[in-house]
């Protein structure tokens, strides 16, 4: 009877270390994909960062252009005019 017991409890260890080992190589998958994913997050923002620093460029050129060709044009309230004159 003793064996018996003996050879259900060692068959339940085994199990344990089973489901152990398998939940072990779960988390090592899922391990191994959230480094994949946060290593294409980070590939995502050095791309965006680059097209940021592109565009803050391309508006700062653009802001020195119009500032060459409307330099000395004030933003000027021309409504209260239109509006007496009708």
């Amino acid at each position: 009877m003793m064996l018996y017991v003996l050879i259900c409890l060692s068959l339940s260890l085994a199990g344990v270390c089973a489901v152990q080992f398998f939940y072990l190589a779960y988390l090592g998958k899922v391990e191994e994909q959230h480094k994949r994913r946060i290593r294409e997050l980070e590939k995502n923002c050095r791309y965006f960062k680059e097209r940021l620093r592109e565009a803050e460029l391309q508006l700062a050129n653009q802001a020195e252009l119009l500032e060459e060709v409307y330099g000395d044009f004030e933003d000027e309230e021309v409504w209260a005019d239109v509006i007496d004159d009708r």
